[in-house]
């Protein structure tokens, strides 16, 4: 089997890579150096002469625009990177016939209410880097047959900038930090998120998912673990959303009902607390 990522680069992206590496599955990955996936006859250039020196099998399309409050400014260009490009990346999946596995997010719902969301919930996007991920979910729902969209939420990993190493950071220089406490949802860890990812392209079960790390906490109670774990004396208080004004509106229920992966035979993550002390020892900080 071999596996074209994009956004290889990235948290997610990465450990992907070193996750299918790890499995002898042959890979391929490309970022934006590579390809402006946002231009539909560069797209089906690079990946077709990418199948041509060797067939691929699968697409997982992590490729994003992620920063969400800058995306309340550019609207256009977070719809021409999350929609149109994902569509171009679709396109091609569907001239090549490989399946094509798509990373979206709990942002597509409206962040309302307790239950969990369930993958067929309606969608009802928040904001505008939601809005712009659902468009990318009708592309691949509308052109594809061989696909899965797989939501995810509250992720963190070695590469890149992440609540964790932001809260270590504040802790360390101010000795106190504020966190909000009524936005409820589940870190998910990429190398953990890479192996359930790995598992579910190697088969034919297509369709929606969730796919988190267990169990629920608030980003309060995120931070007050993290702190507790990394051994730092840091006062946390806990505060209302409200008192961290933002561009984008945030979802208060996050919550995702994980109970497909299990239907479909898919191993569930391990507990976020226990991803966090991994996470900690990859980083020094345990």
């Amino acid at each position: 089997m071999r596996v074209l990522v994009t956004g290889a680069k990235g948290q997610l992206g990465s450990d992907l890579l070193c996750e299918l590496s790890k499995r002898n599955i042959e890979s391929v990955g490309i970022d934006i150096d590579d390809l402006d996936i946002t231009d539909a006859d560069a797209t089906k250039r690079v990946i077709e002469k990418i199948n041509n020196d060797a067939k691929i099998d699968a697409i997982i399309h992590c490729a994003a625009y992620t920063a969400v409050d800058a995306a309340e400014d550019n609207e256009a260009l977070v719809t021409k990177i999350n929609a149109e490009g994902t569509k171009n990346i679709a396109e091609v999946a569907k001239t090549l016939d490989v399946a094509m596995m798509y990373i979206s997010t709990d942002y597509v719902f409206d962040g309302e209410g307790e239950r969990p969301w369930e993958p067929d919930d309606k969608r009802a996007p928040l904001n505008v880097y939601g809005m712009a991920k659902y468009k990318g979910e009708l592309y691949v729902e509308e052109l594809l047959k061989k696909y899965f969209i797989v939501r995810i939420s509250w992720v963190f990993g070695l590469h890149g900038n992440n609540f964790i190493k932001t809260m270590i950071r504040l802790g360390k220089e101010r000795g106190a930090v504020s966190v909000v406490n009524d936005q409820i949802g589940s870190p998910t860890y990429t190398p953990d998120l890479s192996r359930l990812l790995v598992d579910m392209i190697v088969t034919d079960k297509y369709g929606r998912y969730h796919a988190t790390n267990e169990g629920l906490c608030s980003w309060y109670d995120f931070a007050v673990e993290i702190f507790k774990q990394a051994k730092l004396d840091v006062a946390v208080t806990p505060v209302s959303s409200d008192a961290f004004p933002v561009k984008a509106k945030r979802p208060h229920n996050s919550r995702m009902d994980k109970s497909k992966l299990t239907e479909n035979g898919f191993e569930l993550l391990p507990p976020w607390q226990d991803a966090l002390r991994r996470y900690l020892l990859e980083l020094g900080e345990n």
